[in-house]
Parts: structure tokens; C-alpha cells; sequence
């Protein structure tokens, strides 16, 4: 084993021979540095303490869905289609991959190196926010509408990245943002929440309470919102009460990234960041994070001076932050993840997972007369803005994929497939541009041109020189987050010309717009050119704010245009993008011509992490900061499925999204409907087995799918009633746990451990799983509770759930185990309790009312308080 970090001769002695390090070692390397010192170390871009041989450490490190923001990682399916797959087991190992990836890019940094921001080992994931409405642009992030779910599958993934040994974590997993937080975006700085201590107790904090006292998570990381008028981050009661004392948390919280600053500009909670930062730390928060240099924390120095806060308190938590860097193995000489090395970092076992998790997350809807799987041969028609679009398979919080698949270029490749004709069909919504498609780019007018447009790739910022390498690019649509366009090339310094012909489908006006993906915090950008026609039409010398670059041309025919783009890269952008905005009735005629000749459609819509996701900056119908404001698809997708409808031929529509979208036209005309989130980088391989059926859609919904707006209560509102499938009365579109099969299951013999049962006792169910249909598959069987009815009372709570794979024919027998916190109730006043009374008990492959299963009674005895 080798040292990771020397601290110098007078702390030698503290490094113990089996390489521990105890709370006693950090208080003493605590208590030798200096007031600004441990203020520093509090901060999330803590300095190196030379004299103290401590390297400079940044605690802001992503991992969502893979290690995000850092270069090449494996790109897993965004969490919500990881929640999808119903998969503890999965979900582990997706978790013990992202601390692996970390650990290999740690180790290549250098031990004993000052690690920058994406480099660490401290990982802020996962969210489990309850996804209670289908508008809040980050729910994509979450594990779905459920706490039960979303704790199950918390744990599993906190367990992956932390590993086995809590002495020795490989990474420390985050759970976050603690709590009652899920938009909208808009206000998410400053609102105030005034949630009832019943659903505060049965909906929002029961997922955070597994994470800590089952998954025994490393971190905590506190909202931005307020909660009944005091900022989460300064809650006493949340943090050093509920979080401490009642659960036990034993490790750090830290705060999202300005909200102690929030606390001071938007919450107006304090006059000045020094009583901010003062508020934050007596409460428990231990480490503030700052964006954009608003370091919140920087301020308690003068808060100890103006005796607002003590020394000790910021001993209390530097002491714990240290304690958690220590685990981590920066202080010993014993390092039982020394030998991860980048090699580790997507390889064959990463990509076999990433295209097994995106095998799970796809999720049949409808299958009429058995569309799907498709016959073998099947010529395609393969049509709409997300069927080739890199954005829709990394979705937000995301790395750089070595190689990703696109449906459509996955359907190219896949066996048993016919001819594919391809027309990118429409845009995303109104005003959103999207990729140029390849359909509109040629090399040249000669008759070897080819489809895309030609890259020169240049070692130099001024494309002097011979260019590295001259290929053909298909579309103009990269990710280079951290790493090269060509192997071999300078991550940091690179130009690439790109040069060819527009070709526009027909007349019309059109917008073209270049994206440069900006880093975050950057200063200054990567300056863009483009030419049309020999005329320089757009001059951006890299002062812009991420933002398209829009530049109008008015078509008269279909003549091509010649077309030049250049970019120089020199700071931390994180790639390019050539769009466009093309007449709605000229993409609509491309896609009808692409049919002829198909024997099947398959049209690829939805949304993108350009409409929803994180504090975006935009505003167009439907979407509103990131946030949206209607959950029905989007209009100019509705017209190409209308359109594509009146050919007569076979249509299936597979959505690709981060949350439920209203598909009311598609459930009533179309052939098959799929849903397939955002899949990750093997996302298109494993869409394209799905629609041949070498892979039988297993998936099951983790939100319910509600048929519009108007179902669902104001989203401002945070009170549960009329939200998700427990306490929603109305019909939904597709109901939570819903999912179908190319095969058929049956359940048979449901027993119960006890027909009565004395309160705060377990209960256990046993059921056989029959496959009945054709085809091998793996079923999710879950258990519902349905609680005897009061004013409070859900529904009914999902209990329990399992996945099991069966051949045709094959039945296997099912157990589950029922604690009595997963069929408690919750009072008015927050009190959790097992009530008497008589539940039913409901197996099946998906909820009473909706799926086939069996039921049965329990009656329980008496009456059990339980702890917070």
C-alpha cells in the first residue's frame, strides 16, 4: 500500500500502522490550524495548508448518473430511467461503477495532488426529492414520485458508491437537497414552504431517513428553500434535531451551492453573509458550498469576531470534514483503492451495465394487436427530433461518452432490420432549435459527396499548419466536456473547421443557431464563426452567455448553400452544436416522404435537457426556467404524429424524457407506445433490441402519467392532496408501476404470515409468478397496501416490490417482507403510527385496479407508535 499524503514530520506519528485514522487524529490536525485555515477547509473549494502538507481539496464532485463533468465516464441512464428499472441490485452496482470511475480519476490526479472541482471522492448524489409534479424540470434527477421506491433504491445506490467498509468508503455519496424541495425553478432561491407536518412526515423525509439510517450516507446536502420561514440550511431542528439526533447521521452537511448566500440576498434572513454564515453553522451546517466566488462561509471570521458564533463551532465542523477526508484515505498510508486506474473507467463491465440499465428502464405503454416486437425485416421509417440527437441519451449531470448510439444509428446497426430511411420531422417545441440533421448537410455537390460535412481538426488555435486529422462528420453535435476531439489532440487547445453545403429541404424561412456548450463559472468562451455563401454571418468572439447564437435565412428553393463553421478552443467549454429552426410544414413533407416504402414508423419524441432541466434560461410555449407549463407534448410534435398517422402504416412512438408527458394522442392512435427516458450512452442499442425484441421491455413507471395540466394542483402548491398515485382521485394516463410485457404473467397462492396481526409486528407475503405467454422475461411483482380509509390515509402505499426473470412457463415463488414503517399512517401533528384496522394486500405487476394480481386481508391488533 502507498502513502497518499505525508502530513509532515511533527503529524507522522498520527499515521497509525494499519492505516486507521480516528476522530482523536483529526481533532489534533484540526487544532493546528489557524481560524482562517479551518474556515477555508469549510468551504467546498478548501486551499492546501503547505506547513501542514495538506493538498487543496473541492468537495464539489457529480455523479447521477455516472461520473458527471470530469471527462470520459460511463453515461448511465439519467436517474429517473435508472428508477425505472425497479433494480436495487442494479442500482448498487451503478453506484460501486460511478465510486470506481471517481476513485481512477482521483488516482490519475495525483494522491498527494491538489484535486480541482470533478476530481474528488466526495460525490453530491443522489437526489431523492420526491418528483411530486411532473412540471419541476429537475425531476428527471430524482427516483420518482415515491418515497418508499425512492428510499429503496437510495440505499441500494448509496451503498454502491460508499462500498462495504463505512471505515474505508471508496467515495462519499451525497443525499440531497434535504428537504421539501422540487421547484419551480424560478423561485427555488427563495421560497418559503409551508408544508403539514403530516405529508413533511409521510411523503418528503422518509426516503432521507433510509438513506441515513440504512445506507449510512457520508453527506447530506441541505435545500436552498426555506421550510415554515426559516432557511433549510439554518434549521436547528432539521439538521442538528431530526438529521443528528433522531437518526443518527454521523456525517457532514453540506449546503447547495449558494444557498447560504440565498439566506442573505433572497431569504433576507440576515443582514450580511456573516450572519448567514453564523445562522448556517450553529444549525449544523458543516461545509458551504459558493458558485461564482459567493463563499457565504468566508464571512465567519468576522462573525467570530463579532461573537456571533463561537471558534468551536468551527472546529465542530472542520473536525467532521476532515474526519471525512480521512476516511476517504487522504491522511494514511493504507489505500485499498490505490491500484484503480483509468483503465477502469468505462470499460467492457461499465458498458455491459450501462446497456443492461437501459435494457431495464424502457417501458411498454401500449402494444396494440402485438405492433412490437417488429417483423424480422422490417423496412423503417425512422423520423422525429430525438431519433438522433446526442443531448437526449447524457440528459443533465453528465459525463463525456466514449461512444454513444442514437436510435437511429443503433437501428442502422441492428440485425434482422431492413432499409432505414431517416427525416428528423420537426423541432422540440416552438422557438427551440435542434440539431441540423444529416439529411440537410453534404460534403460537396459531387456525386461522391457524403452526408454531414467535413471536419479539419488543427493542433493550433489559428489553423496553421496541417490539420490533424480530416474527416467527415455526420452532424455537428459534441460533447468534448474534458477531453479531445481526436485522440492524440490537446483537450485544452484545438480549432476545427467544418465546411460543406447546406442543403434545406425546401422554401421557407429558417433560423440557424450554434450552441457552444459554456462551462460553468467560466469567464470567457470559445469564440465561433460561421459563413454562408462565402459571408460571414456570425462573429462570436467568445464574450457571449450561453446562449444560441441565431442567425435568419430566408430559402427560396432547395438550392444548396455553401456552409463554413469554425471554433477555437482554448478554455473549458464543453463543446458544439449546429442547429436549427427549419419551416414546420417543409420537416413535416420530409418525414411523409421518408414512410414510402416502410413498413412500420418509428417516430422518436419528447423532450430534451435544452427545455428541461436546472435554472435553464428559457421561455417558449410550454416551458418556463427550466420548469414546464404544460405536459402534453409539444405542439409541433402532436402535428408530425398526426401527419405521420394519415400514411395508414404501423406507428409506434417511443418517448424520450426526463418526466411524464401527456401522450393522449399517441395512446389512442398510435400502434405501440414506448417510454424510454433519457437511456444513457447505450441508450440506442438497446432501444433498437427492444423494438426487434431481442430485449423484452421490462421497465415499470416511477411517476404517474397524468392526461393534462389540469389533473394536477397549482405546482406551487406543496401539499400532497391530488398528487401521485396515493392520494391522486382522478384516472390517470398511465398509473405508477404500470409497465407491459411481450409476454404475459400470472400470480397464484398469495399466503400472509398472519391473518392478524399484532401492531408494530413484520409481515411477510409469499407469491408463485407464472410466465404464461411466449416469450422469456423478467416481471416486477409489487405489493400495494391499501390502509383502512380516514381523512389522512393514501390510497394505498407501494410495500414492496422484486424483480424475477421466468422462461415461458416457468413460475417461481416470491417473498416479500413488510417492516411495519412501510404500512404505518401519519396524524395530522407528524405522529407515525401502526393503526388497528383491516388492510388489504395486493400483489401483482402493477397496481389494484389497473393490473391482474391477487389480494387478500390482514387484520392488525392494537396500536404502535413508531420513532421519527
Amino acid at each position: 500500500m502507498r502513502r497518499v499524503l505525508a502530513l509532515g514530520a511533527a503529524l507522522l506519528s498520527l499515521v497509525l500502522p494499519t492505516g486507521a485514522w480516528s476522530q482523536t487524529d483529526s481533532e489534533v490536525l484540526v487544532n493546528r490550524m489557524t481560524l482562517a485555515e479551518k474556515i477555508g477547509q469549510i468551504q467546498s473549494a478548501a486551499p492546501a495548508i503547505p506547513r501542514l502538507d495538506l493538498p487543496a481539496y473541492e468537495w464539489w464532485n457529480e455523479g447521477l448518473h455516472g461520473v458527471a463533468r470530469a471527462g470520459y465516464a460511463t453515461v448511465f441512464p439519467q436517474a429517473i430511467g435508472l428508477a425505472a428499472t425497479w433494480d436495487t441490485d442494479l442500482l448498487r452496482r451503478v453506484g460501486d461503477t460511478v465510486s470506481t470511475e471517481a476513485r481512477a480519476k482521483f488516482n490519475a490526479a495525483g494522491p498527494k495532488a491538489d484535486h480541482d472541482r470533478y476530481q474528488g471522492l466526495t460525490i453530491w448524489s443522489p437526489n431523492i426529492n420526491i418528483f411530486r409534479d411532473p412540471r419541476w424540470g429537475r425531476g428527471q434527477e430524482t427516483y420518482g414520485e415515491d418515497p418508499y421506491l425512492t428510499g429503496r433504491l437510495a440505499v441500494a445506490f448509496i451503498q454502491g458508491i460508499q462500498g462495504p467498509d463505512p471505515a474505508h468508503p471508496k467515495a462519499i455519496a451525497t443525499a440531497k437537497h434535504f428537504v421539501v424541495h422540487s421547484g419551480p425553478e424560478a423561485g427555488r432561491h427563495a421560497f418559503d414552504v409551508d408544508v403539514s407536518p403530516h405529508d413533511l412526515e409521510e411523503t418528503y423525509l422518509p426516503a432521507f431517513r433510509a438513506a441515513v439510517t440504512e445506507g449510512q450516507v457520508g453527506s447530506v446536502m441541505c435545500a436552498y428553500n426555506a421550510l415554515h420561514g426559516t432557511p433549510v440550511c439554518a434549521d436547528p431542528e432539521l439538521l442538528n434535531g431530526r438529521l443528528r439526533r433522531d437518526w443518527g447521521f454521523k456525517g457532514y452537511v453540506v449546503s447547495d451551492c449558494d444557498a447560504v448566500d440565498d439566506m442573505t440576498r433572497f431569504h433576507h434572513y440576515r443582514a450580511d453573509n456573516a450572519g448567514s454564515a453564523a445562522a448556517a453553522l450553529l444549525a449544523g451546517t458543516d461545509l458551504n458550498c459558493g458558485g461564482g466566488g459567493r463563499y457565504a462561509y468566508a464571512d465567519l471570521n468576522a462573525a467570530v469576531s463579532q461573537h456571533l458564533v463561537t471558534e468551536g463551532a468551527v472546529d465542530q465542523a472542520a473536525r467532521r470534514v476532515v474526519a471525512a477526508r480521512a476516511r476517504l484515505g487522504a491522511f494514511t498510508a493504507a489505500d485499498p483503492y490505490a491500484d484503480i486506474g483509468a483503465e477502469r473507467i468505462d470499460d467492457v463491465n461499465a458498458r455491459a451495465l450501462a446497456l443492461e440499465a437501459a435494457r431495464k428502464s424502457i417501458v411498454l405503454l401500449k402494444n396494440r394487436n402485438n405492433a412490437l416486437p417488429l417483423a424480422p425485416g422490417s423496412n423503417l421509417a425512422v423520423v422525429g427530433p430525438n431519433a438522433d440527437a446526442l443531448g437526449v441519451l447524457e440528459a443533465n449531470y453528465h459525463g463525456t461518452a466514449v461512444q454513444a448510439y442514437t436510435p437511429l444509428a443503433a437501428l442502422r446497426m441492428a440485425p434482422g432490420v431492413g432499409t432505414v430511411r431517416y427525416a428528423q420531422g420537426s423541432t422540440l417545441a416552438e422557438g427551440v432549435p435542434v440539431v441540423v440533421p444529416e439529411t440537410a448537410l453534404k460534403t460537396g455537390a459531387g456525386s461522391g459527396a457524403e452526408a454531414g460535412l467535413t471536419g479539419d481538426y488543427f493542433d493550433s488555435l489559428d489553423f496553421s499548419g496541417e490539420p490533424r486529422l480530416t474527416r467527415t462528420d455526420r452532424t455537428i453535435d459534441f460533447d468534448w466536456d474534458k477531453v479531445p476531439p481526436v485522440p492524440g489532440m490537446d483537450a485544452r487547445r484545438y480549432a476545427v473547421r467544418w465546411t460543406g453545403l447546406l442543403v434545406p429541404p425546401g422554401p421557407g424561412d429558417y433560423t440557424l443557431a450554434v450552441r457552444v456548450d459554456r462551462c460553468f463559472d467560466c469567464q470567457g468562451h470559445d469564440p465561433v464563426r460561421l459563413y454562408l455563401d462565402g459571408r460571414l454571418v456570425l462573429n462570436d468572439p467568445g464574450t457571449g452567455k450561453d446562449s444560441d447564437l441565431m442567425v435568419p435565412l430566408h430559402v427560396e428553393g432547395t438550392s444548396p448553400h455553401r456552409l463554413r463553421l469554425e471554433l477555437v478552443h482554448s478554455g473549458q467549454d464543453q463543446g458544439v452544436r449546429l442547429m436549427w429552426l427549419a419551416p414546420a410544414e417543409v420537416q413535416r413533407a420530409a418525414a411523409l416522404a421518408a414512410t414510402k416504402g416502410a413498413d412500420a414508423i418509428i417516430a422518436f419524441v419528447g423532450l430534451s435537457p435544452d427545455v428541461e432541466g436546472e435554472e435553464l434560461g428559457i421561455a417558449v410555449p410550454g416551458f418556463d426556467g427550466g420548469d414546464r407549463t404544460d405536459i402534453g407534448l409539444p405542439l409541433p410534435q402532436r402535428q408530425l404524429l398526426e401527419a405521420l398517422a394519415t400514411t395508414g402504416k404501423p406507428l409506434v412512438v417511443v418517448l424520450m424524457s426526463g418526466s411524464a408527458v401527456a401522450l393522449t394522442w399517441a395512446q389512442d392512435h398510435a400502434d405501440a407506445v414506448l417510454a424510454a427516458w433519457y437511456p444513457g450512452e447505450r441508450g440506442g442499442r438497446a432501444l433498437a433490441e427492444t423494438l426487434t425484441g431481442s430485449n423484452n421491455p421490462s421497465g415499470r413507471l416511477p411517476v404517474t402519467f397524468y392526461r393534462s395540466v389540469r389533473d394536477l394542483p397549482p405546482f406551487v402548491d406543496y401539499a400532497m392532496a391530488g398528487r401521485t398515485y396515493r392520494y391522486f382521485e382522478g384516472t390517470p394516463l398511465y398509473p405508477f408501476g404500470f409497465g407491459l410485457s411481450y409476454t404475459r404473467y400470472a400470480y397464484d397462492d398469495l399466503t400472509l404470515s398472519a391473518t392478524d396481526l399484532p401492531a408494530g409486528q413484520p409481515l411477510a407475503a409469499s407469491v408463485t409468478v407464472r410466465n404464461v405467454g411466449d416469450h422469456p422475461g423478467e416481471e416486477v411483482a409489487q405489493l400495494y397496501v391499501t390502509p383502512p380509509s380516514g381523512p389522512l390515509a393514501p390510497r394505498r402505499l407501494l410495500a414492496g416490490f422484486q424483480r424475477v426473470h421466468l422462461e415461458p412457463g416457468e413460475r417461481k415463488r416470491v417473498t416479500f417482507q413488510v417492516q411495519p414503517r412501510d404500512i404505518s399512517g401519519v396524524d395530522a401533528a407528524g405522529n407515525r403510527t401502526v393503526e388497528a384496522g383491516r388492510y388489504q394486500v395486493f400483489v401483482g405487476g402493477g397496481q389494484p385496479d389497473f393490473t391482474p394480481g391477487i389480494e387478500k386481508t390482514v387484520d392488525i391488533q392494537g396500536r404502535q407508535a413508531l420513532p421519527k
